[in-house]
């Protein structure tokens, strides 16, 4: 049965996807097939590009069962707090959620292998590790601990490194660095001398230009110019090593999810699957028309210097061995995790790296 619920599915999401609008592409969804309604709570306030991932799953859904299962999502605090959708679901306030699991850490510092760790894996690397090499499957079966089942539903890809008020030119000049940013990111930072800043988004600016922070880490070209981040700071950092394949999910309540007739459990896998992709798409053709807008504004773009860059990475691996001597859960999924890293990383230097670093050089032609 489980075999036959993912291909309709996805054979209905394939049409979709092929530009299909016709709702009776989809199979078996039809009118004795219960009407069902449900709540999503979002992280995301209107402003924020990965709201479209939300929007779209509902939309996808409600395509592929011809309407009879409808999920209406609401803005950042309109249900539940932002940080606090995993929460809403469990409890059963919502019926699922839109959000990124390194937020709930407080619940399993595993939790940050759902949305991507510092130095880790790119969207495709990402993406490749939950479909091919088990880890929806690792991160569900320590979510079900906490009645949650959830599934990947939109990447950003790799982040930029923020906006600092004064260039990084060794990594002594993070000493005493006030910096907002979340998740393993932070822990690194910190370690590395920079203060770590607890700021709300509608207070990043003020805060920059105030003085009351020196950087910020929010998303990439797109977001961060919705957030009028170039007024505040010059310097716009590259890469984001803490992000470098960003991805969020669908949460869904585990007992509400096992009470869902299965044709809809497919639609839901599927809708999440599609959107998935499409999100990062879309951040990727949005974030190259951002930057250039950015660079006309004024943004000076930077790399990070290569002593900084090692210095993170050696801390992070050092930070990734201790959590994995003290964290049950933390060590089951890192293990198997950082051998399919080493894997894929031997396979795209060969292939993708070897082509990118070639090609690129002839992109103007």
């Amino acid at each position: 049965m489980l075999k036959r619920r993912r291909f309709v599915g996805l054979a209905a999401a394939s049409a979709l996807m092929a530009g299909c609008q016709d709702a009776s592409l989809a199979p078996e969804m039809g009118g004795d097939r219960p009407f069902i309604s449900w709540r999503m709570a979002t992280s995301w306030p209107t402003y924020l590009g990965v709201r479209y991932s939300a929007l779209d799953f509902c939309q996808t859904v409600s395509l592929l069962t011809g309407g009879r299962f409808a999920i209406t999502p609401y803005p950042s605090g309109a249900l539940v707090p932002p940080l606090k959708v995993f929460d809403g679901v469990t409890d059963g306030t919502v019926d699922c959620g839109h959000t990124t699991l390194f937020y709930y850490t407080d619940k399993s510092i595993a939790f940050n292998f759902g949305t991507g760790i510092p130095f880790g894996l790119t969207a495709e690397q990402h993406n490749a590790w939950l479909y091919g090499a088990g880890g929806i499957d690792a991160l569900n079966q320590m979510m079900s601990r906490f009645g949650a089942i959830a599934f990947p539903a939109g990447n950003s890809g790799t982040q930029m490194g923020g906006w600092y008020r004064r260039k990084i030119t060794r990594t002594a000049d993070l000493r005493g660095l006030k910096i907002r940013i979340t998740g393993l990111g932070a822990e690194i930072l910190s370690r590395l001398g920079a203060e770590i800043i607890a700021t709300a988004a509608e207070g990043i600016v003020p805060a920059l230009l105030e003085g009351a922070i020196d950087a910020v880490e929010w998303i990439g070209p797109h977001d961060d110019t919705a957030l009028g981040l170039v007024e505040a700071a010059p310097y716009y950092y590259y890469p984001g090593w803490w992000e470098p394949g960003t991805s969020f999910a669908v949460v869904v309540n585990l007992k509400t999810w096992q009470e869902l007739p299965p044709v809809y459990q497919a639609a839901v896998e599927s809708a999440a699957a599609a959107v998935n992709l499409r999100l990062t798409a879309r951040y990727n053709v949005l974030n190259s028309r951002a930057l250039v807008r950015l660079q006309q504004q004024g943004a000076t773009l930077l790399p990070f210097p290569e002593e900084v860059l090692n210095a993170a990475a050696q801390t992070a691996t050092k930070l990734y061995g201790e959590l994995a001597q003290k964290d049950r859960d933390f060590a089951q999924i890192y293990r198997p995790w950082s051998e399919f890293r080493d894997r894929i990383h031997a396979w795209q230097r060969v292939s993708y790296l070897s082509f990118t670093d070639f090609s690129y050089q002839y992109a103007t032609l």
